[in-house]
């Protein structure tokens, strides 16, 4: 596998990944080598995003335990999601990869036209049980590299103080229009209507995916009169004060905070901020974002895929394969998603999480009508996709160009 084509694949995929993440920074020089390790050793490696854990944890716990089931030891390192992908890219042309590579979904696409993954037919891994519209995240070409750990998306969090202050009863709102409605009862009410993300970055595109995927828009044609209508959708609330124009800068994580202020009636954002709002003492609920016409928008998935790397020696991927079955197993699944407040990716595992704590349920529904970024056989087209449209969001909102100019000059310039 080390032919110098691989290796031109390698080094395109690296150019490629430092647009998929958001916010990345370029990585320092090759140190990516702790994967280190001889063909056939007792020791097998586990290279992960959460560096959050330390050896400490439950989470390397789980690392061990799968270790000792398939009678190896586990040297694991844990690093920065873009950091990981560029040393992922690096080991791979340097012959070391890990054994089992953990990597944020949008990712896979890439590492697998690079060369650096092999597909579940290769390795033995089931994903009989993995909900198909998570899986497909981890599709290129018809073939399937890894399975997911989890799955995060976005919903509608709610005030239910501001919305009763208001006069609107959360039951009515199914569609644009009952939202937008709604949204101008909050402002009559003196209160504030919606926050989200608008910023250049992919945080800007992943939360306006739902809106843009909601109106029956395809990522291959962003300037159709289905993408120019969500983003009229934004521009109109914001010309109506329905929404403050400090989206265009926001994050999802200062737009959180706006709407921590319990000035807000509604926020976009995700389940990681599930511990924040529990926290925060707001009277919340949840609420899958609406499609245009009605029924739940697929928002875009967030979450990681297990991936077993290409190896020279291939004897090897029969203990990686017990490694990815026992980490993915239902209970270690459970665990593991409850930790990182993540949905489980198979239907057996939610019903889990949904008796464990029922205000999931929203977000199992969101989740199951979610959609990888990578989806439809883009793969590694979607960075520059994505980032054609986050610029016509900015220009948009900035009132720099109409939303049908801008979606047709982001067209434009991602189909060159």
């Amino acid at each position: 596998m080390n032919s110098s084509s691989r290796h031109r694949r390698l080094t395109a995929a690296a150019l490629t990944v430092l647009t998929v993440a958001a916010g990345a920074t370029a990585c320092g020089s090759g140190s990516g080598s702790s994967g280190t390790h001889s063909a056939g050793s007792g020791t097998y490696t586990i290279w992960d995003p959460y560096p959050q854990f330390d050896k400490t944890s439950a989470w390397a716990q789980v690392l061990d335990t799968c270790g000792k089931g398939a009678g190896v030891k586990i040297k694991r390192t844990a690093f920065d999601t873009s950091d990981l992908t560029n040393k992922a890219l690096l080991a791979a042309q340097q012959g070391n990869s890990p054994d089992v590579l953990i990597v944020d979904n949008p990712v896979v696409s890439t590492l697998a036209e690079a060369g650096v993954l092999t597909t579940t037919d290769d390795n033995k891994i089931d994903t009989s049980k993995v909900d198909p519209n998570l899986l497909a995240a981890g599709q290129s070409g018809g073939k399937t590299y890894g399975t997911p750990i989890g799955a995060n998306t976005l919903a509608l969090y709610y005030n239910k103080k501001v919305l009763k202050a208001a006069g609107v009863d959360i039951a009515s709102i199914k569609d644009w229009k009952s939202l937008t409605a709604a949204l101008a009862k909050v402002k009559q009410a003196g209160k504030k209507g919606i926050t989200f993300s608008a910023i250049g970055t992919e945080e800007g595109s992943f939360q306006f995916l739902p809106w843009f995927w909601g109106a029956g828009a395809k990522l291959t044609e962003l300037d159709s009169p289905q993408g120019v209508t969500a983003l009229s959708l934004w521009k109109n609330w914001l010309t109506k004060g329905y929404a403050p124009n400090s989206v265009i800068n926001n994050t999802q994580t200062t737009s959180w905070q706006e709407f921590a202020s319990g000035d807000y009636a509604f926020a976009e954002n995700g389940t990681w901020q599930l511990a924040a709002a529990d926290k925060g003492g707001l009277d919340y609920g949840v609420l899958p974002i609406p499609a245009a016409a009605g029924g739940n928008a697929s928002a875009p998935t967030g979450g990681e895929f297990v991936t077993v790397p290409v190896q020279d020696d291939t004897g090897r991927y029969t203990t990686s394969q017990k490694l990815v079955s026992c980490l993915t197993g239902d209970e270690n699944l459970n665990f593991t998603d409850k930790t990182l407040s993540y949905v489980a990716p198979t239907s057996t595992v939610q019903a889990m999480e949904k008796a464990a704590n029922p205000e999931l349920t929203p977000w199992i529904a969101a989740v199951k009508a979610a959609k990888g970024r990578t989806s439809d056989d883009l793969g590694t087209k979607y960075p520059k996709i994505s980032e054609q449209m986050w610029k016509a969001v900015q220009s948009a909102l900035s009132g720099s160009q109409s939303p049908k100019d801008a979606m047709v000059a982001a067209q434009a310039a991602a189909a060159k």
